[in-house]
């Protein structure tokens, strides 16, 4: 069966958004189990976004720490995304071109590591702190104790 397009009454597509609405409201009716499931749901997402939130600005705060005291131009550039890492790259006075290599899987993870050990370097910390970067948790206290210590 075809349906003729050219002969479309003016209230077909308000028509069709109905169902299509209709359809929205019943699967997501159908797929909720309790509203104490989605009050969890929603809670966990909201504790993800401001663990995230707040990891974020610690290491940002970090980054800009870290360059004032490296004495790096434009230490500001740390609380703006991708940006951050130019910074991170200026601190660790390394070629702009290694950003591209942030691109390259696997690689990416050894190239942040020698970033991070020559930013220790630069805060005259042993260039063994870059490497703990890969240690779960651990790796979060590195650029604070790189920002704040002395």
């Amino acid at each position: 069966m075809y349906m003729n397009f050219s002969s479309r009454k003016p209230h077909s597509a308000a028509k069709w958004a109905a169902i299509a609405l209709g359809t929205v409201l019943l699967a997501s009716g159908a797929s909720a189990q309790d509203n104490h499931s989605v009050a969890a749901t929603s809670g966990l997402f909201v504790l993800f976004l401001v663990l995230a939130a707040a990891a974020y600005i610690y290491t940002a705060l970090a980054m800009q720490t870290i360059a004032e005291k490296t004495n790096t131009e434009n230490s500001w550039m740390a609380w703006v995304p991708i940006v951050n890492i130019i910074l991170l790259l200026n601190i660790a006075k390394k070629p702009m071109w290694w950003i591209l290599l942030l691109f390259i899987p696997l690689v990416n993870a050894v190239v942040i590591i020698m970033v991070w050990m020559a930013v220790a370097e630069a805060r005259n910390k042993p260039s063994w702190w870059g490497i703990l970067l890969i240690v779960p948790l651990v790796g979060m206290i590195v650029p604070g104790y790189l920002a704040w210590s002395d």
